[in-house]
């Protein structure tokens, strides 16, 4: 029996993308196989098929998100059943029509979430929940920026942010993507770096932000740590324009006792607790309709080179689903 993947067999461009028959796999004890529905797009992606982030081993199946129906469990499992509709975010090996994954990181669907919105909003969407809930709690009236404002973790933290009362300042790439971000709630919008620090100053009055969320890496860090007001706090958790070189920790005290962190999902929902609530948390939002999650692109999962061409390019919008 075998079933279809895309893999890399050495680090590289989209080229190094190959859909490709594999065995079907079995699930071990602690284990279920799952047929997939929807297979999210995420930049981290991207990550492990260059190389940034090391493969584990080869040929790998990359892929850390998807949703779809349970087909069978190993021997002890007791949180899933076949025929439960299922999603999960940060297990990779998920490029696939089929796949295998560890019990305790699925969890169950509402009724009200459909395969292809699932497949899209687990990592994106608990990646946004861990940021402003944790990592730094948003409050109502205080001002924030979010660089990639119109992509798909930006659009949600816009509209979840401006749920919860706070005024976003949202930083795009162009005019188009700056009216998406402004009918997802951003309150500001700014296109490009050039006159990041200026702008936002002048929104606050010269006051400085007190958060500053930033996916985007090398080409945005120094300006984002110029953004926030003193005590602020800078959250790097992405690298779209490559890794931030070596900081001189020195500049944090200089530029007002700033405070500075690399956080990851898998932290936030290491222990089965915290994963079933942040993902609670995610599917209230969006079953209120608070946090609506824009599937703004589709693609097979035969081209998932070219999904990640159009991601790279920054030609997507929102989130992008692959079907199997």
């Amino acid at each position: 029996m075998t079933t279809k993947a895309v893999r890399i067999h050495a680090p590289g461009g989209p080229e190094a993308l190959k859909y490709e028959d594999v065995p079907t796999p079995e699930p071990g004890p602690g284990e279920a196989l799952i047929k997939q529905e929807g297979i999210g797009l995420n930049y981290i992606d991207v990550y492990f098929r260059t190389g940034l982030y090391k493969a584990p081993s080869l040929p790998l199946t990359i892929g850390q998100e998807g949703a779809g129906t349970v087909v069978s469990v190993g021997a002890n499992v007791s949180n899933v059943q076949p025929g439960d509709r299922v999603a999960y975010a940060g297990a990779i090996g998920g490029y696939a029509t089929e796949r295998t994954i560890a019990a305790e990181r699925l969890v169950k669907l509402p009724d009200g979430i459909d395969f292809k919105t699932a497949a899209t909003m687990m990592l994106q969407g608990m990646t946004a929940q861990y940021l402003i809930r944790h990592t730094y709690t948003v409050k109502a009236g205080q001002t924030i920026v979010v660089h990639a404002a119109a992509g798909g973790v930006g659009l949600i933290l816009c509209q979840w942010a401006k749920y919860l009362g706070a005024n976003v300042i949202g930083v795009v790439s162009s005019r188009e993507k700056a009216e998406l971000a402004r009918a997802n709630g951003a309150a500001h919008t700014i296109v490009g770096y050039d006159n990041l620090v200026a702008e936002v100053k002048r929104i606050t009055g010269g006051a400085g932000v007190p958060v500053v969320y930033d996916s985007i890496g090398k080409d945005t860090f120094g300006a984002s740590l110029d953004c926030l007001a003193p005590l602020g706090l800078m959250v790097s958790y992405g690298n779209a324009s490559g890794p931030v070189p070596p900081v001189d920790i020195g500049i944090l005290a200089a530029k007002g006792s700033l405070f500075l962190t690399r956080p990851t999902l898998a932290t936030y929902t290491a222990q089965r607790a915290d994963l079933e609530k942040t993902a609670e948390d995610l599917f209230d939002v969006v079953l209120k309709g608070a946090v609506k999650i824009q599937v703004n692109q589709t693609f097979p999962l035969k081209d998932a080179a070219a999904a990640h061409i159009a991601l790279e390019s920054r030609k997507t919008t929102g989130s992008t689903v692959l079907v199997p």
